[in-house]
């Protein structure tokens, strides 16, 4: 990945016949790769092509019945859906109000679904790049090629990546086909319909690109989207790979691979951290229901281990993809997977914004740890100064805001409150996960809640929108403000942030951050349903 997007760098000979790929997109769409970009042009640049593409998914949706690829004839889908939809899968959400099989043509998933899979992915790693090259250059206005970061992204990474795991998933069972849906007879002489479809090309690119979202319903819980044991752990494998390889990326490009080591390890000790907790509550007795652990809703096919190593991992890298039904899991293990999505998926996170967010929290933690030891704060030899700090707080706050007061306008309103299938905590559970996953633009869901309704489509959609433009466009207007910036010299107090103490004040940052913001929710939702679970009662 720092050799793809390395100008001084040689392309690895596996992939640089790929550049053939490369300059024809150049040539067709009238690109001039080395032509840079201030960050108010990236900006629109990168705002105007995903317009495009979200109002090309949302027509493609609503006359899906006249398009070609729909053996089963489906009718458009309704406006307020396919907008919330449209918006969906162009911020990398792929939150889902409506089931794929029962909903969706071919051409709407291949031409529609999976394309915005690529595109979605390849926008926010082009917002890191140019993160990263606002933090490595100085003296300058220009943040790089919106075009060739977006190309280059997919050509390189994205695209072949995803042909060899897709090719994985066929020899493993995932379908692969146009043919129409199978009617079968059961052994009770009842008409079973069995969907058929490309699945496996969406599903390599959705664990790739960390969309998450399902060509089936039921997610990678069901056997054509998630066939084997090894398919199971390949698929884990892709959601969390490229997040984290964009650790170790970051720190060949800033010249600094202690940063991205620092960064990973961070990373990893909070995923740790999340795995542990969620294994020790699922292996605690359900008093109500005298069973240790609970097997409802699990993935009994591959062991219950697996499930909760999913869906802690899932929820971290704003992925969004299961193998298990999150609202059965003990209420614990849910405010776990809960939790990684309110601190804005910074645990691995998306491809591209997640190591942004990441960044957000590491400027504001040499912020603090400056305003204590009474000295300008720098990052990588740059001085975080007012404009940085007012832009990470909106990439911060923003989300946090719309998930608390989603949720409780949620909770207030009849129509909403008429969506939630559970009461007491659970029910709270229900909302918050909802507005969670849609401001960490994660997608997965309690599934306990009925979204398909005009209220939960519209305002899921509007808070999945705001919250994608409010790290991406904080991002690139520290990008620029970090690029015009002269490089300090390294003096004896300068705060190192490649050793191991800034990564303890790190994790105590983003821990203390969460806890101050989520706590009173969090104990009002799944941790009173804990206790009140181990004292027998359910919601």
């Amino acid at each position: 990945m720092a050799a793809i997007f390395d100008s001084q760098t040689q392309l690895p000979f596996f992939i640089r016949w790929l550049a053939v790929l490369e300059n024809l997109i150049y040539r067709l769409c009238g690109i001039d790769p080395k032509l840079e970009m201030s960050w108010q042009k990236y900006a629109l640049s990168l705002l105007y092509f995903n317009l495009l593409g979200l109002c090309i998914l949302f027509f493609i949706q609503v006359g899906q019945f006249w398009l070609p690829l729909n053996p089963e004839e489906f009718i458009g889908i309704a406006p307020v859906l396919a907008l919330n939809t449209a918006i969906s899968f162009v911020t990398n959400t792929d939150w889902q109000a409506y089931a794929g099989e029962n909903s969706l043509s071919y051409f709407t998933q291949m031409m529609g679904l999976t394309v915005q899979n690529f595109l979605s992915a390849a926008s926010g790693n082009a917002t890191l790049l140019a993160l990263i090259r606002g933090i490595k250059r100085h003296s300058t206005t220009m943040i790089g090629n919106f075009w060739a970061d977006l190309t280059r992204t997919i050509v390189y990474l994205l695209l072949p990546l995803s042909i060899i795991f897709a090719i994985f998933l066929v020899q493993q069972g995932v379908i692969q086909n146009v043919q129409p849906y199978v009617h079968a007879n059961t052994i009770s002489r009842e008409n079973q319909i069995i969907p058929m479809g490309p699945a496996a090309s969406q599903v390599a690119i959705k664990q790739l690109g960390t969309n998450g979202g399902g060509f089936f319903n039921a997610n990678s819980a069901h056997p054509f989207e998630n066939p084997t044991p090894l398919s199971n752990f390949f698929e884990l494998f892709a959601i969390l790979c490229i997040p984290a390889s964009a650790t170790y990326m970051y720190g060949k490009l800033i010249n600094s691979t202690k940063q991205g080591w620092v960064i990973f390890s961070v990373m990893l000790v909070l995923w740790f951290a999340g795995v542990a907790i969620a294994i020790a509550a699922e292996n605690t007795l359900n008093q109500s229901l005298g069973a240790n652990p609970v097997l409802e809703g699990q993935e009994v096919r591959f062991g219950t281990l697996q499930s909760i190593m999913w869906a802690t991992s899932t929820t971290a890298s704003s992925n969004g993809a299961t193998n298990s039904m999150l609202s059965s899991l003990s209420p614990l293990s849910g405010g776990v997977a809960m939790f990684n999505m309110m601190i804005g998926e910074i645990i691995f996170g998306g491809i591209g914004v997640g190591l942004c967010s990441m960044l957000m929290f590491i400027f504001l933690t040499v912020f603090l740890a400056g305003l204590m030891v009474g000295r300008t704060p720098e990052y990588m030899g740059k001085k975080i100064e007012k404009n940085e700090m007012q832009w990470v707080m909106i990439a911060i706050l923003t989300p946090c805001a719309l998930i608390l007061l989603g949720a409780g306008f949620a909770s207030t309103l009849p129509e909403a409150l008429l969506s939630v299938a559970n009461e007491g905590p659970h029910g709270l559970s229900e909302i918050l996960y909802a507005f969670s996953s849609s401001a960490g633009n994660n997608g997965s869901a309690f599934a306990g809640i009925n979204a398909n309704t005009t209220f939960y489509n519209l305002v899921l959609a509007l808070i999945m929108l705001i919250c994608r433009c409010a790290i991406i466009l904080p991002s690139l207007a520290i990008a620029g403000s970090l690029a015009q910036k002269n490089i300090m010299a390294t003096s004896l107090g300068t705060f190192a942030t490649d050793k191991i103490l800034f990564a303890i004040v790190l994790c105590s940052v983003i821990i203390i951050m969460g806890a101050l913001t989520f706590f009173p929710a969090i104990v009002l939702g799944p941790l009173a349903e804990q206790i009140l679970m181990l004292r027998g009662r359910t919601f």
